[in-house]
C-alpha cells in the first residue's frame, strides 16, 4: 500500500476529505443585488438584505444557480432537479442574521468525481459527495485596533459553492493535486476565479489517521486554508501530530483547528460542531428550487472543453507527452496561448518554448501569461525563423531575451543585430579549415581515437562564426574534414 506514514509503532494511513469553498463569479450576491467586486472600501457593497434588516426577503440570483449547475456538470455529478435552502444557525459578529442560508439534506448537486493526476503519471478518481450553494459570511478584522474588532460586510451574502469530497484522499500530495484540478475546472468553466490569495477559493481539511485498512479514526478539521501549499503542509503536520498523540497513549478529539503558516503547525480553535448544533431547518422565505431538465441539458451542451479532454487532444493531435500536455492545460490561458503558437507549426517545439523559455521568463518577471511581453503571435514568428533556418535554436535564445527586453519583433531584432544564420557551405568550410589549422595537435589526437574532442571542434567553429553557422551543416562538413 502506498502513501503510508511510518510511525514509532508501525505504519499509518491518512484519510482526508476536503470541503472547498468557491466564490461564484457573479456581479451580484446570492440573495441580493449588492455588488461582489473584490477590494472595495469596507461596507460599501452591503444591501439591506445582507445586513439582515427586519422585513427584508431574499430573492435568489438565477445566474448563481446556473454557475452551480455548470460546476456540477463539470465534475460529472448528478444535478438534483429539486433542492432546498436551509437556515444554518450560528452566531458570529460578521453574520448579521444569526444564520446562514445554505443547503443541507437536499443540495443542488449530488455525487460526482474529480480525476487527479499524480507525479508518477497515474490518475485517481476522488469522489465528490455534493455541491451546495450558500451565502458567505462577512469578515472580522482583528488587527485594525488594539481592543476592538472591525466588521466588513462586503463579503456577506456572496454566493459560495461548497464542494465536499469523499474521504478518498490518502496523502498531502493527493490533496494538493485535487485542489489544483478542481481550481482548473472552475476556471475553465468560468464559475470561480480560483484566486486563493483573495479568499475566493479556500479549503477546510478533514484529517484522520488509522492503521492501514482499519476503522476510521477521529477527524480534526483544519479551517479556511487559503493556498495549495498550505493545504499540503497543514495536512502533513496534522497527520503526524495525530500519529504521535495516539502512539503516546493520547486520544484525538473531534475539533476545529487553524493552520499557522508562520510556525508550520495547526492549533486548536474550538470543539467541532455537529449538524444538530446548527439547528438546520428549511428557510421559510424561500420555496424549494426547481430546475428544468431541458435547461440543464442545454447547459451541458454549452460546456467548454475541460482540462482532461484538452489534455487528451493535445496528446493525440499534437503528439505531446502526457506530462507536457498536463502542464499546458492546467490553466486555460496557458492552453490557449500554446494553441495559438502551435497552429501550423511544430507543436513539440512550440510546447518546449512555451513551457520552458516563456514560463521561466514570466516566473522571473512575476507576470501571468496575460501580461506576457511576448505575445503568442510574436513567439510564433520566432519559431518560424528557426523553422526556415533563418536563425539557429541557439541564436533564438538570444533573440527571445531581446524580445522580452525591448518588445520588438523577432525578425526586426535578427535584422538589426545581423543574426541571420550562416548557411553558405563555403563560408562554413573556411571557418572549419581555420579551426583545424589552428589546432593540429587536437586533430591528431581526435584521429587517433579521442572522440570526445569532437565537441571542442564544434564549439570553436561556432565561436569563429559568432554562433551563426547552421549547426547541421557544421556537423556534416566537420565530420568530413576530420575523417580526411
Amino acid at each position: 500500500m502506498t502513501n503510508l506514514i511510518q510511525g514509532r509503532t508501525g505504519e499509518w494511513e491518512v484519510v482526508i476529505g476536503l470541503e472547498t469553498h468557491a466564490h461564484v463569479i457573479a456581479e451580484a450576491k446570492l440573495f441580493s443585488a449588492a455588488a461582489t467586486a473584490f477590494g472595495a472600501e469596507p461596507n460599501t457593497q452591503v444591501s439591506l438584505v445582507d445586513a439582515a434588516f427586519p422585513g427584508m426577503l431574499p430573492v435568489i440570483n438565477r445566474h448563481c444557480v446556473e454557475q452551480a449547475v455548470k460546476t456540477g456538470l463539470g465534475i460529472e455529478a448528478e444535478i438534483n432537479l429539486v433542492s432546498v435552502f436551509d437556515r444554518k444557525n450560528y452566531f458570529y459578529a460578521d453574520l448579521p442574521a444569526g444564520y446562514q442560508i445554505s443547503q443541507y439534506t437536499k443540495p443542488i448537486v449530488g455525487k460526482g468525481w474529480i480525476t487527479i493526476d499524480l507525479p508518477d503519471g497515474t490518475t485517481r478518481d476522488i469522489g465528490v459527495t455534493r455541491l451546495h450553494l450558500e451565502q458567505d459570511a462577512g469578515k472580522s478584522l482583528h488587527d485594525q485596533h488594539p481592543t476592538l474588532t472591525f466588521v466588513d460586510l462586503n463579503r456577506a451574502g456572496v454566493a459560495l459553492m461548497e464542494i465536499v469530497s469523499e474521504p478518498d484522499i490518502r496523502s498531502a500530495e493527493e490533496a494538493g493535486a485535487y485542489v489544483r484540478k478542481l481550481r482548473s475546472i472552475l476556471r475553465y468553466l468560468g464559475t470561480c476565479d480560483g484566486n486563493m490569495e483573495e479568499g475566493s477559493l479556500r479549503c477546510d481539511c478533514n484529517v484522520s489517521v488509522r492503521r492501514p485498512g482499519g476503522k476510521l479514526g477521529t477527524r480534526a478539521e483544519i479551517k479556511n486554508v487559503n493556498s495549495i501549499r498550505f493545504v499540503m503542509q497543514a495536512i502533513d503536520y496534522e497527520a503526524r501530530r495525530q500519529i504521535v498523540l495516539i502512539e503516546d497513549g493520547g486520544t484525538v478529539i473531534q475539533e476545529t483547528r487553524l493552520y499557522d503558516a508562520q510556525r508550520g503547525e495547526t492549533r486548536p480553535m474550538r470543539s467541532k460542531e455537529n449538524d444538530y448544533d446548527y439547528r438546520y431547518f428549511p428557510d421559510p422565505d424561500l420555496l424549494p428550487l426547481t430546475l428544468d431538465a431541458a435547461w440543464i441539458e442545454r447547459l451541458k451542451r454549452e460546456l467548454p472543453e475541460l482540462p482532461d479532454a484538452r489534455k487528451a487532444r493535445f496528446v493525440s493531435d499534437f503528439g505531446l507527452s502526457p506530462y507536457d500536455a498536463d502542464v499546458l492545460v492546467a490553466e486555460k490561458s496557458h492552453a490557449e496561448f500554446f494553441e495559438d503558437v502551435a497552429k501550423g507549426r511544430d507543436a513539440k517545439l512550440a510546447a518546449n518554448w512555451v513551457t520552458g523559455d516563456l514560463f521561466g521568463a514570466l516566473n522571473k518577471l512575476g507576470l501571468g501569461i496575460e501580461a506576457s511581453p511576448v505575445s503568442a503571435a510574436a513567439l510564433g514568428e520566432l519559431l518560424d525563423l528557426i523553422g526556415d533556418n533563418t536563425i539557429s535554436g541557439r541564436i533564438a535564445k538570444d533573440v527571445f531575451a531581446a524580445m522580452l527586453e525591448t518588445g520588438k519583433a523577432a525578425g526586426a531584432i535578427v535584422a538589426e543585430r545581423g543574426l541571420r544564420q550562416v548557411t553558405d557551405t563555403g563560408e562554413i568550410e573556411a571557418a572549419i579549415d581555420a579551426v583545424l589549422a589552428a589546432h593540429p595537435d587536437n586533430v591528431a589526437q581526435y584521429r587517433a581515437g579521442k572522440d570526445k574532442l569532437y565537441g571542442f571542434f564544434v564549439g570553436q567553429v561556432m565561436k569563429a562564426t559568432q554562433g551563426k553557422a547552421n549547426p547541421a551543416l557544421v556537423n556534416e562538413l566537420l565530420r568530413k574534414k576530420l575523417a580526411g
